[in-house]
């Protein structure tokens, strides 16, 4: 079974000050070295599916995920996020 990992946009794979967008080489790196490891990658972002995929495009790592999509509002499960056995939370300081 394949590794599934959702990547962030905004302030994850790219930082905005003001109006100029400043990629986050690491996290990009590491999103490249994931995909290679052969992890299936969904690019997600509150702004929505269409600017995570126009993000990644200009990021130049598009062809890194096999979708882009908005991030949940509501989630509907039996077990809490915090509780589930494989879940890692990591956060783009910690990328080396």
């Amino acid at each position: 079974m394949p590794q599934i990992a959702y990547i962030d946009v905004d302030d994850t794979l790219v930082r905005s000050v003001g109006t100029k967008r400043i990629p986050m080489v690491g996290t990009i790196a590491h999103v490249r070295k994931m995909k290679e490891a052969g992890w299936v990658l969904y690019c997600w972002s509150s702004g929505g599916g269409d600017y995570a995929k126009d993000s990644a495009k200009e990021l130049g790592i598009e062809e890194c995920f096999v979708g882009f999509l908005p991030k949940p509002e509501v989630m509907i499960d039996d077990v809490s996020p915090e509780k589930w056995r494989t879940l890692t939370v990591i956060h783009p300081a910690e990328i080396k």
